[in-house]
């Protein structure tokens, strides 16, 4: 009886196991046929997204990226581990011992140590970023792993195997392929396994080692959770398809060839080992070819290189304007303005930048920008007043306005009364609304609440009132239990998982379109206003496309296009006044508050007070 009892609760531990393990999974493919683009409430069968993920130029190319530099990186580098592998079993102990020791590093080092490094290396190098950096790259960091698969195999090795073999008669080579090899499968396939897997999954390293518009699955993926996109829903359930009908055509199909073929049973695997290294050897001359054809064979004269935030373009007006100016725009994302300042840092070009008003201001005076020719600018007189000679470019020397907007709370009308949200900054400090909060996971955007809230500028240095707008959201943390949240919290205010959140009013404005439950407030005690703006760089090697480029951003259609997509108050005048008196008709969000004395653009930190924030905004989130 006491065993039968246990045996039950070993099945129901294993079943929750795997339950831990494959629920996730199953939410993702039941999401991916959702109607809306909810990722928390089901609302509908569709194919929607599966629609949209074929229509996705992007996504096919990120896809081919991925899987031909993972055959490529898992190709190389087993063969290269293999070598190294047999090699270091030759060597002296001491430097066998060394090598090996050596070889622990990549694996133990962390990704973005390894990504900063490597990028650093391509640059001082002069090579430019993309496709070949990615696949050195992988190689890179495939091969260690292969050697530590296959170097115990080889340790088990009796050394006498070759010279047996060729005192029979084999020469060196058949050897090592006919005796050396097939003993070192075992080691050889768990090295090609964790390569592919680990080259198909790198985020980190590809993001810091890619350009010139090269991106892998995993970039894609991560510049679409920008903003909710359940195209990413689609394209995992087929990777996981994919992956389930390789898992069962690797088990199944051998046992059926057997039971029809039982007759080649025992007979030499040689032919099947030969066959396989001239089918790889195919495969990767095809991949390669394939890449080749890939980036060399556009018809455009001209190239324009775009550094964006994710998610934060309609790209079909890229193909528009390529088409327009018989051109290629090499397209790339990067998470925030500091992500994107590093990669300048690192030697990165590009033509056009779009940047967020502080940053601007920085790279103004740190020389990385150079004046615009406004004559060849069309649209110029289409720009809305409100958003030019602002301080971090009095008088839009280097900047063309893109978008514009503020900071603010939503809330919902349901159980905010409109008296406790007329509290404005003070709301996030009111003991009803505890545990219903989302802050902003940001140090400077949540710094600027609390010192809004105590009636300081929100570009303050002085420490005393910095360490006052610690304590501020110290106490605001153990009482409120707020939750600091990035993208997600789009969704969820959606669903009505909170009552609160501190959000871009772009992002309340497309919330409050999901939701009319919700209401947006700019508080009284002063906001930040921000504005992001298209720079050229100094390294543009094309002016006046570049300025075409700008220009056709500004026309009335196309612009209404992109603030339809994106979400946030245009710049272009009659664009601003059409969606705020039609698509987002009483939708406070898509207004942003122009005049008010308290409001303020954030202005570049020098070094000492950055640090100084950073520091603040770990110890609050060190709970």
């Amino acid at each position: 009886m006491q065993k039968k009892s246990k045996g039950i609760f070993s099945k129901i531990y294993i079943a929750l196991c795997f339950a831990f393990f494959y629920l996730p999974i199953v939410v993702t493919i039941v999401f991916s046929f959702n109607s809306s683009k909810s990722l928390s409430n089901f609302t509908g069968f569709s194919l929607r997204w599966y629609a949209s993920l074929l229509q996705n130029g992007e996504v096919v190319k990120a896809v081919y990226v991925s899987v031909t530099i993972a055959v490529l990186a898992t190709i190389i580098s087993t063969v290269l581990g293999t070598i190294t592998a047999i090699g270091l079993s030759k060597t002296r102990k001491i430097l066998r011992d060394a090598m090996l020791s050596l070889n622990d590093i990549p694996i133990l080092n962390p990704d973005i140590v390894t990504a900063i490094s490597l990028m650093l290396l391509f640059s001082s190098l002069g090579m430019e970023k993309g496709y070949m950096t990615m696949l050195l790259a992988h190689i890179g960091f495939c091969t260690p792993f292969v050697i530590t698969s296959v170097y115990p195999k080889v340790r088990g090795l009796d050394p006498s195997l070759a010279d047996a073999a060729m005192d029979l008669g084999a020469t060196p080579f058949q050897a090592l392929t006919k005796v050396i090899l097939p003993i070192l499968r075992p080691g050889i396939f768990a090295g090609i396994l964790l390569s592919f897997t680990m080259s198909f999954d790198d985020f980190v390293i590809s993001y810091f080692v890619s350009g010139n518009g090269v991106k892998n699955i995993s970039i894609v993926v991560y510049n679409m959770t920008k903003r909710i996109n359940s195209t990413i829903n689609a394209l995992s359930t087929l990777v996981i398809l994919v992956i389930i009908l390789v898992l069962v055509a690797f088990r199944i199909l051998p046992r059926v060839h057997r039971k029809r073929h039982p007759e080649e049973a025992g007979k030499d695997k040689s032919r099947k080992n030969r066959n396989l290294g001239i089918g790889m050897a195919a495969l990767a001359g095809l991949l390669v070819l394939g890449t080749w054809a890939a980036v060399h064979t556009s018809g455009a004269s001209r190239e324009l290189r775009v550094y964006n935030a994710g998610e934060y373009m309609d790209l079909d007006l890229l193909k528009e304007f390529e088409q327009k100016y018989n051109c290629t725009v090499i397209y790339e994302t990067f998470e925030s303005n500091e992500t994107m300042y590093t990669k300048l840092l690192a030697g990165d070009q590009y033509d056009i930048l779009v940047p967020s008003d502080y940053m601007i201001e920085r790279l103004i005076k740190e020389d990385y920008l150079q004046p615009l020719d406004w004559d060849l600018i069309s649209n110029k007189d289409a720009i809305n007043p409100d958003v030019l000679g602002k301080d971090y470019d009095p008088d839009n020397t280097y900047s063309v306005p893109y978008f514009w907007g503020n900071v603010g709370i939503l809330y919902d009308k349901r159980v905010v009364s409109q008296e406790d949200a007329a509290q404005g900054w003070d709301l996030l400090m009111n003991p009803k609304y505890a545990g219903r909060l989302y802050m902003y996971d940001s140090e400077r955007d949540s710094m600027m609440v609390a010192l809004k809230a105590l009636g300081y500028s929100m570009n303050t240095s002085d420490p005393q009132q910095l360490q006052e707008a610690y304590d501020w959201l110290i106490k605001q943390r153990d009482t409120m239990k707020p939750i600091y949240a990035g993208d997600d919290v789009i969704d969820n205010m959606i669903s009505g998982n909170k009552a609160i959140a501190v959000v871009y009013s772009g992002d309340a404005t497309y919330i409050m379109s999901e939701n009319p439950n919700l209401g947006y407030i700019m508080p009284d005690q002063g906001t930040n206003l921000w504005y992001d703006a298209m720079v050229m760089t100094k390294s543009c090697r094309n002016t006046e496309l570049a300025e075409e480029f700008m220009d056709f951003f500004l026309e009335k259609d196309n612009a209404l296009r992109n603030t339809q997509f994106v979400g946030y108050s245009s710049p272009v005048e009659s664009v601003y006044e059409q969606m705020q008196n039609e698509d987002y008709e009483g939708i406070s969000a898509y207004v942003p508050r122009v005049g008010y004395e308290k409001d303020e653009i954030f202005h570049y930190q020098d070094a000492e007070t950055k640090k100084l924030f950073a520091q603040l905004w770990t110890k609050v989130k060190a709970q």
